[in-house]
């Protein structure tokens, strides 16, 4: 008996699903520029004519991963509460995705930081301006609440100081800090402390070393 549309869409989907696991998983061990699409095939147990049918280039690849990573971003817009509990939430929710997404963050400072991938970042970053805007508009509406001097500027050095934490956190994981760090990023922001600590493994303070 033939497969329904519906069963043959969602093999399709889940197959999709498969390559971009595989291919996070890649990136993740090799790099992106060393990762291969033999590599992304073999990981994903598929053809590499499943692969080109919905990716043509390790690009594309790589760029719905990073489509995918800012759109989770955007996640603050959903965030509701006094301007307090909403940069706490902001500050919360990006070392909670630092912590636990650690393969897509890693692959996201690697296509910002390098000569070669940067493009590849500009691209995608620029197909989701309008969005990016609104959650920059949103984190400046916070710092407009609580009465800052110039909330743009503030948007950007949270941007830059919580971008600074996943840097340190991909290569530190395991020492690093980061109940620590989330107390004093409160502090540092007048912010209530927190009630309690994140649902993720924290070491204490003592220095930061590669393991």
């Amino acid at each position: 008996m033939p497969r329904s549309a519906t069963v043959n869409r969602e093999m399709r989907e889940r197959s999709r699903e498969r390559i971009l696991a595989a291919a996070l998983e890649v990136f993740a061990a090799n790099g992106y520029e060393a990762a291969s699409i033999s590599d992304i095939t073999a990981a994903a147990g598929v053809s590499r004519g499943l692969v080109a049918y919905y990716f043509a280039t390790k690009e594309q690849l790589a760029a719905e991963l990073l489509d995918r990573w800012l759109d989770g971003i955007a996640g603050i817009l959903t965030i509701q509460g006094t301007p307090d509990e909403r940069l706490a939430g902001i500050i919360d929710g990006a070392l909670m995705a630092a912590a636990t997404t650690l393969h897509i963050q890693r692959l996201a400072i690697s296509l910002m930081m390098l000569p070669t991938t940067h493009d590849v970042f500009a691209r995608v970053e620029q197909a989701k301006s309008d969005r990016l805007s609104l959650v920059e508009d949103a984190i400046r509406d916070v710092f407009a609440a609580r009465g800052a001097a110039d909330p743009a500027v503030e948007e950007m050095l949270l941007r830059a100081t919580l971008e600074g934490v996943t840097v340190k956190l991909a290569i530190y994981r395991e020492t690093f800090p980061l109940e620590a760090i989330r107390r004093r990023l409160y502090a540092g922001y007048d912010l209530p402390a927190p009630v309690a600590p994140l649902p993720i493994a924290s070491p204490p303070v003592d220095r930061l070393r590669a393991k």
